[in-house]
């Protein structure tokens, strides 16, 4: 069952993808941008009232077939597909929830040691669950004792992460969108809230981004790092979500070659 603030974040969600959408023929000039509600519901094959409720954050019934159809008709991305499915509380026969587990397995703690170069695994907090010796290293201001374990909070509000991120600004906007994929599917967890507030409270960047509703999926390659003793530093990152916790990321980063 949803709850009010799923019913509320799909509305917004929902909206803000159609305000996106360029207008199937060109027009006179529109008081609002992108597709009207009428075109979205003809282009879909919906009630123009339903798909309206829906944005308005009315408690109705939607369909998995229905929900399908409103994916297609705004092309949304597998990212956005599975965020809408989510927010719905509707199980998408395409891409079946992951199942959540609630501790690492030892086999999670294993593989990280293992790798030679810079690993960690992060929760669907996005929280550093594990992580090795060459990953505390490089993350010198964000893992290690007494650390700030969060990616989130680390990336948008300390300052070592600007010091360490060269493009800080360009990775900052990427981790959200690529966060935003998963806050739909951890609604039900009571840190969430708290951590989405926090960071719109204490990033203006964040708080703005939020709003803007993107969604990607998480995906690897090159990261560029200042590190404060070794300077420059490149890696190409690959993420993996292991077969027995589909709720966690394990992200390795392995020197660059020319």
């Amino acid at each position: 069952m949803q709850s009010e603030e799923q019913r509320r974040l799909l509305g917004r969600f929902v909206r803000s993808h159609r305000e996106r959408l360029p207008p199937e023929a060109p027009a006179r000039r529109r008081r609002t941008p992108g597709l009207r509600r009428e075109e979205l519901a003809a282009r879909a094959g919906l009630g123009v009232t339903w798909c309206a409720w829906i944005e308005q954050g009315r408690d109705v019934s939607a369909s998995p077939a229905a929900l399908a159809r409103l994916a297609v008709a705004l092309a949304l991305t597998p990212a956005e597909r599975a965020y809408l499915f989510e927010l719905a509380g509707r199980r998408d026969p395409e891409a079946p929830a992951p199942e959540a587990i609630p501790e690492a397995p030892a086999s999670v703690r294993a593989l990280i040691a293992a790798v030679p170069h810079p690993a960690y695994a992060l929760d669907r907090l996005w929280n550093a669950r594990c992580w090795n010796p060459a990953a505390e290293d490089l993350f010198a201001g964000w893992l290690g004792p007494r650390r700030e374990r969060n990616l989130l909070r680390y990336t948008f509000i300390d300052p070592a992460a600007r010091a360490l991120l060269p493009d800080w600004e360009d990775r900052a906007l990427r981790l959200l969108a690529e966060f935003r994929a998963d806050y739909g599917r951890a609604l039900h967890d009571a840190g969430m809230a708290p951590l989405v507030e926090g960071l719109r409270v204490g990033s203006p960047l964040f708080a703005r981004a939020w709003d803007a509703q993107a969604v990607a999926a998480r995906e690897g390659g090159p990261r560029a790092f200042r590190h404060p003793s070794s300077g420059l530093l490149t890696y190409e990152q690959y993420t993996f979500a292991p077969v027995e916790r589909p709720d966690y990321k394990l992200v390795t980063l392995w020197p660059a070659t020319a």
